[in-house]
């Protein structure tokens, strides 16, 4: 009958519903944690330190950062330590050390052609040169834009300077079309057949920065 098949059904999503919050939240301290160690590697790897073993992240990563907190919009610092969640008109820095030299790490966001793009981009002391970067993305072309996310494109950044000499500034550092690098000193070669998720990344370095 009619009754039948709807108790019935109502019963099965009651039932479904139940089991998939239980789950869910049996497994939420788990995601937690994967979604930290994930956050983490992206740290290490703006710091050059890529390929580590998941189970020495944890280690490698307390070695390095030696501290994270948060800045406010006005340049006076919020919280010192648990930088990972920060609201809209802050930033968080994590300080780092590598073979004794001071490192500076920011995240960056931004959007390209078909979703979000996100990373991090670590600075040497002197605030303007790139010592590492990192950056991924939600959903660009395969074999195209997705070419941000691996190394190769990324470790172009690598020694390039931020701002501009004539204009502290002007944010310098930019992507530009493949083969139409000026001045190596801040500009990277974009993506053959990549170009708005290049700009896309261009724009992130410069609204992030």
């Amino acid at each position: 009958s009619n009754s039948y098949t709807i108790i019935y059904a109502s019963v099965m999503v009651v039932i479904v519903a139940f089991l998939l919050a239980f789950v869910s939240q049996t497994l939420k301290p788990i995601q937690d944690e994967n979604v930290e160690l994930d956050k983490k590697s992206q740290i290490l790897a703006a710091l050059n330190m890529r390929g580590l073993e998941k189970t020495t992240i944890p280690t490698t990563y307390t070695d390095v950062v030696k501290n994270d907190y948060i800045i406010n919009a006005d340049g006076s610092i919020k919280q010192n330590e648990g930088g990972f969640k920060c609201g809209s008109e802050e930033l968080v820095v994590y300080v780092c050390e590598v073979e004794g030299a001071k490192k500076y790490v920011f995240p960056i966001y931004g959007k390209g052609l078909w979703g979000a793009l996100w990373g991090y981009v670590a600075l040497n002391d002197d605030f303007n040169t790139v010592y590492g970067m990192y950056m991924s993305h939600a959903s660009e072309t395969a074999g195209l834009g997705s070419l941000i996310a691996e190394q190769k494109f990324q470790d172009q950044f690598i020694d390039k300077v931020i701002f501009a000499e004539d204009n502290a500034n002007n944010i310098a550092l930019s992507v530009v079309k493949n083969g139409k690098v000026q001045n190596d000193q801040y500009e990277v070669d974009g993506i053959t057949g990549a170009t708005l998720t290049g700009n896309g990344v261009d724009a992130m370095l410069k609204t992030s920065l």
